[in-house]
């Protein structure tokens, strides 16, 4: 659900010191560990912030961090693809480079640029790594959608981990949902024209799909373009997924939700991000429209 000038698709690591015998000992260096984060009330850069890639809106979907205490924040790989509306497979689908500059913005919309509050780089694409190695499973292309975007040095102060609205998130949903699960949304697409109260999102998960790769689910009001990438928390307030596509058919109005656990495994393992984690958010999380 990337929205450009034109809609596009919906679709702690230990410190080793080595030791020698007839030298002095070298300090390990320290290891940077995150341990503020800019109030949730003011911070501007946080889940459900706009994230424009060439033009093409996305939103946010978590926080996340590394052994050196880097802060990135989420959204979906798609988003910086380059096919038609129709591309959703990962491991054929072009996309630009790792490198590619990211703003965040609060308030764009089709008749307004917004305002930019941040930058940030591309620096992990689901869809250019399945590439770079040469994915086979053919559910881990269809649903593997996640990108990371690290934040510029200079607006790192600006970040806040916490889900708007709902709160959380507390943890990773690791045993996937059931049909009939309570789960919770943020969206920010610039087509809603800055009307947030469209934005905070409830619905119920169909349960999950294709080797626990995707999770289909109604939401009122369903995800539309812009808010791709956007994050989905389960009724405990745990990660669930990343806002991927919107089903036509079978299940009109559905979206396609990619499980998180899935996605950021397989980012921990191929992306060379030492320490890669989600997280938690600073705000404790509250299911109450």
């Amino acid at each position: 659900m990337r929205t450009p000038t034109k809609l596009l698709t919906l679709a702690a690591a230990g410190l080793v010191a080595a030791a020698a015998t007839s030298a002095p000992a070298t300090a390990a260096p320290k290891k940077q560990v995150r341990t503020s984060w800019a109030p949730a009330d003011t911070a501007t850069i946080h889940p459900g912030v706009q994230m424009y890639t060439e033009g093409a809106q996305c939103t946010a979907n978590f926080v996340y961090t590394d052994t050196a205490g880097t802060t990135y924040v989420g959204y979906a790989a798609h988003c910086a693809g380059l096919g038609e509306a129709t591309d959703t497979d990962g491991c054929t689908s072009p996309s630009l480079p790792l490198g590619t500059k990211v703003d965040f913005v609060e308030g764009g919309s089709l008749l307004a640029e917004g305002t930019r509050v941040g930058g940030g780089t591309l620096v992990y694409s689901s869809w250019l790594t399945m590439q770079r190695t040469g994915e086979s499973d053919a559910d881990a292309c269809a649903y593997n959608d996640l990108a990371l975007v690290k934040v510029d040095a200079a607006d790192a102060a600006k970040v806040n981990p916490s889900i708007p609205f709902w709160g959380g998130p507390v943890g990773i949903n690791t045993t996937g949902t059931a049909a009939g699960d309570t789960v919770y949304s943020f969206g920010n697409s610039s087509l809603r024209g800055g009307v947030e109260v469209l934005s905070p999102k409830q619905g119920t998960s169909l349960g999950t799909e294709s080797s626990g790769w995707t999770h289909p689910v109604y939401t009122v009001t369903p995800g539309v373009p812009g808010d791709s990438g956007s994050a989905f928390l389960d009724a405990d307030g745990n990660a669930v997924g990343t806002l991927s596509t919107l089903a036509l058919a079978p299940l009109a109005g559905s979206n396609g939700v990619g499980d998180l656990a899935h996605e950021l495994s397989y980012a921990q393992a191929h992306s060379g991000i030492a320490g890669l984690r989600l997280v938690p958010g600073t705000e404790p999380f509250s299911p109450l429209l």
